[in-house]
């Protein structure tokens, strides 16, 4: 630990890794506006393009514990710009793809980028270099700037594909992505580690962590918030067109320029990333003053209810905009506290890796939300069961973080 004094919230390494998350994000958010696009090139069948998007999220979860390894062992950096590199060449040959084998085998390439330039790297950065009276917060603020990229990324990529084919579309994403590297030089980060902690091999802390009840419940619980989250942001604009009742004449929206059910589709993403600004800001300011775990059982408590009255009513645009934006607010606000949670009962050294595993739970949830959604749709012509599938895992999630024991694991191992 090189210091103990407090530092200001907004660091170098606050804002600079908030650039390369809302970059990424930005990116990562869009690709359900490429379904139809790309889909009607090729004809493809909805599931095709739903698999491709599955592998990546569960590509993602792979390569988030390999690269938080490489950056405890290398660097963050040099994981930093591993990660842009895959990122863009994912995103450069995916371009060139012309069958679902082709694109679904460089979503991997795509996924892996996004774990090196994504929460697991960056969170574990923005953990170690602030404060413990700051931490949460920080983590909130720069979990949020990843949804700002959510806001904005769909509709820049909508816009660009008025103006030139898909695949060009890519290749903007590609530069962009090797941009975000200019921020890099101001990603120096202290590190408020303890002492025992840095006297410890990454071998012994994660074997210590998966022989823990509360790790294990904390991953399992993880991945109910992967599987609503990738369903919802893959298929939630193609549900509200097909089942919507329709937009009324003198609907507020049609003054913005939604008037249709499928403008309607789209704009719910947003709502929900406006939304989860300021409830993953709120989460990550309430876990310095409670208990993160109830915080956790809480928001997972919220999703389901929020999931299973919106299923069972009559689906009009208000209730669309209604529960996009409750589920908005609880969106991402799983992440700071999680991470929060995992750097407290696990320590800042390895909280990288540790988080990184723990996320891949949350993307094996994605794969699972994404796959299942396109699969049982093409099956069945309705989202009903995987809809019903994601209640069911988000009450499993409130339910099993309550035994969570929420204190560091060195002093309980001290103490038994």
């Amino acid at each position: 630990m090189h210091s103990d004094d407090k530092a200001s919230l907004f660091t170098p390494v606050l804002l600079s890794g908030c650039v390369i998350l809302m970059v990424g994000f930005a990116i990562r958010a869009s690709f359900g506006v490429f379904q139809v696009p790309i889909g009607s090139d090729f004809l493809w069948p909805r599931s095709e393009f739903s698999l491709a998007i599955a592998i990546q999220n569960l590509a993602w979860g792979i390569g988030q514990p390999l690269f938080s390894v490489i950056a405890e062992k290398w660097g963050d950096r040099k994981a930093i710009v591993l990660g842009a590199l895959v990122y863009a060449v994912g995103l450069v040959l995916s371009s060139y793809a012309v069958t679902p084998e082709a694109l679904q085998i460089l979503e991997i390439l795509v996924g892996f980028g996004i774990a090196g330039t994504g929460f697991g790297v960056i969170l574990a950065v923005v953990g170690r270099s602030t404060n413990p009276e700051n931490r949460s917060l920080a983590l909130g603020i720069a979990t949020a700037a990843g949804s700002a990229g959510q806001i904005v990324g769909p509709p820049i990529a909508s816009w660009l594909l008025g103006i030139m084919p898909w695949s060009e579309v890519f290749l903007v994403f590609a530069v962009s992505i090797l941009l975000v590297l200019i921020v890099l030089p101001f990603l120096r980060s202290t590190n408020f580690a303890t002492k025992q902690e840095f006297e410890e091999s990454l071998v012994e802390v994660c074997g210590r962590a998966l022989k823990d009840p509360s790790y294990i419940m904390i991953f399992l619980g993880f991945f109910s918030c992967g599987f609503q989250l990738a369903f919802i942001t893959a298929h939630f604009p193609a549900l509200v067109e097909e089942m919507c009742i329709g937009i009324p004449q003198d609907s507020l929206l049609r003054s913005i320029g939604v008037s249709t059910t499928s403008a309607l589709g789209a704009f719910s993403i947003a709502v929900i990333g406006m939304a989860n600004l300021l409830g993953t800001i709120a989460a990550g300011a309430l876990g310095k003053y409670f208990p993160k775990k109830n915080l956790l059982s809480l928001i997972y408590v919220g999703r389901t209810i929020a999931a299973a009255v919106f299923i069972m009513m009559p689906i009009t645009s208000n209730s669309v905009l209604l529960f996009s934006a409750v589920m908005g607010g609880l969106w991402l606000a799983t992440v700071p506290l999680t991470s929060g949670l995992v750097a407290h009962i696990y320590g800042l050294k390895y909280m990288g890796t540790l988080y990184g595993l723990v996320f891949l739970s949350h993307q094996l949830g994605g794969f699972s939300g994404v796959w299942l959604g396109g699969l049982f749709y093409d099956e069945f012509g309705s989202y009903d069961i995987v809809w019903w599938v994601g209640v069911g895992v988000g009450a499993f999630s409130a339910i099993v973080h309550l035994p969570v024991r929420e204190r560091p694991l060195l002093n309980r191992v001290a103490v038994g």
